[in-house]
């Protein structure tokens, strides 16, 4: 240290930490004055950094290790880490179709929510595998109960999420298009008709808001979980729209989103499409699927189990007991999971855990 005017015999001293009391701002503002003493560095205001700068090495005062106070910690005070939570238990729903109270049964009856129809499965993970709407009494309030969960399991940790069925485009494009003429592939058609002829409820329609369409028209058409291929339909119309599972639920939006009613109705034709599963040459339709998307097994809904084993029930009406129902159907070499359990023609709504033994 060199003396200066007016000042006592030169001191040789070091900087000790009660020495070192930097404001904390001055990292994030600019470069140091190292003309001051190192208790009192300071910005450099004419100088200061562009706004989001991150100083260097270079930028900050140097600190050897001998000026440090080196403080002994005992390993055994420090915090344990912890593993990550593993996830809790998945679910799937097959085919609602506006059965709100036969919904909140099942759910209840595998414990995934109270009394008061609340999400009470921690970090559970539940799957709706589309067709909120249509046939039954009130798809909107299915809706709005999906819609809820969703926020309540995540809160608690776990998820609820869902699949586009082909009654949500169906729902989505008659709102949209109403009686708007398109190109079926055998004449004309309309979204409006269409919706009728399959069961839409008027009073869906009525109680349909801005906030409904939005999720829906959000909703991913395939995901796979713990090796299962979640899809709605039971089709290889997927290929069609991508070699991943990414590609896939970018190419559904982006359609909805160019809001072009042909290319609606042809995705909601293609979503309707069954039983490439069931027949001869099933199993290799299934593993096709597979082989582009991954998973080792697909789960559906959309084509009713009764359809699928054939026991529809009885046509003339004598017997009211409806087609036996008494789980999710494996099939197609085990390779696949029907979990529509035909609610709408007296069967059962499926909730069921996965895996699913064979």
């Amino acid at each position: 240290m060199t003396q200066g005017a007016g000042q006592g015999p030169e001191v040789e001293r070091t900087a000790t930490l009660r020495d070192f009391r930097v404001p904390a701002y001055v990292h994030e503002t600019g470069p140091y004055d190292h003309s001051t003493h190192l208790g009192d560095a300071v910005p450099l205001v004419d100088e200061a950094y562009p706004e989001g700068y991150t100083p260097t090495q270079r930028d900050l005062p140097v600190i050897n290790r001998g000026d440090t106070v080196q403080v002994q910690v005992d390993p055994a005070s420090l915090p344990v880490p912890q593993p990550e939570a593993s996830p809790g238990p998945l679910f799937v729903v097959g085919d609602v179709h506006g059965y709100l109270d036969e919904l909140v049964a099942a759910l209840q009856e595998q414990g995934l929510i109270d009394a008061a129809g609340n999400w009470s499965a921690g970090t559970a993970r539940l799957w709706f595998l589309g067709d909120f709407t249509d046939r039954g009494p009130d798809g909107i309030g299915v809706i709005d109960l999906v819609m809820r969960l969703s926020a309540e399991a995540a809160a608690a940790g776990g998820y609820c999420k869902a699949l586009m069925g082909n009654h949500e485009l169906l729902l989505i494009g008659a709102k949209r298009f109403g009686d708007t003429p398109v190109n079926s592939g055998a004449g004309t058609a309309t979204f409006q008709a269409a919706w009728l002829l399959n069961g839409g409820q008027k009073t869906d329609m009525d109680r349909l808001q801005d906030h409904h369409l939005q999720w829906m028209a959000r909703l991913d058409a395939m995901e796979e979980v713990d090796g299962h291929l979640l899809v709605h339909s039971d089709t290889t119309a997927y290929l069609d729209y991508g070699d991943s599972i990414e590609a896939v639920n970018d190419t559904v939006r982006e359609t909805l989103t160019r809001n072009d009613a042909d290319e609606v109705w042809d995705l909601f034709r293609k979503f309707t499409k069954r039983f490439s599963f069931r027949d001869e040459g099933g199993a290799d339709h299934v593993r096709s699927l597979l082989d582009t998307y991954g998973g080792t097994r697909i789960v559906h809904g959309h084509s009713p189990i009764p359809y699928l084993v054939g026991d529809v029930g009885s046509e003339e009406g004598e017997d009211d007991s409806g087609p036996l129902v008494e789980g999710p159907h494996v099939y197609a070499d085990g390779l696949a999971v029907a979990m529509d359990g035909g609610v709408t023609m007296a069967g059962k709504l499926l909730v069921q855990q996965l895996p699913l033994d064979i």
